[in-house]
């Protein structure tokens, strides 16, 4: 049983969470002892807004299964706005993830604040179960030949 366990494949995922936010989020849930999976890799980056469609097509290639993007709720970004950029940068992205393949559920966004520590471990656990249903990605991830011509 345990060694069927070890052999499960865990998804591998990147968060982009909002540094004044959902970063302090994530610590509360991890100083508060709220269980989230270990899949979960975090990139602490200043607002959400400063995540760019190149940022997470770039962890798709690198071979990540999923990611994550998480900032401050509306209206409460610490640069004004951000958030709400981010916001609609996502919606594009969303669609033009659509069109080139990548299944719906890969990329994920969230809002969670710097009190919302158990909410953090909920999202964490639904955007692992959520990639873990999709399996491996195997579209935009690069290819490393062993033997270059």
């Amino acid at each position: 049983m345990e060694k069927a366990k070890k052999n499960q494949w865990e998804p591998k995922i990147i968060a982009f969470l909002c540094n004044w936010c959902s970063y302090a989020g994530a610590d509360l849930a991890g100083v508060s002892r709220y269980q989230y999976p270990p899949s979960i890799r975090i990139v602490r980056v200043p607002c959400s807004g400063r995540v760019s469609a190149n940022m997470i097509l770039d962890a798709l290639r690198s071979g990540a299964d999923g990611v994550l993007v998480s900032g401050c709720h509306p209206g409460d970004c610490h640069y004004i706005s951000g958030n709400l950029y981010a916001r609609r940068r996502f919606a594009l992205l969303e669609r033009f993830l659509e069109f080139i393949g990548i299944e719906p559920g890969r990329v994920n966004f969230s809002w969670v604040s710097a009190s919302e520590g158990e909410q953090f471990a909920k999202v964490a656990q639904e955007v692992t179960e959520r990639v873990r249903r999709l399996g491996p990605a195997r579209k935009l991830v690069k290819e490393i030949d062993s033997c270059p011509a």
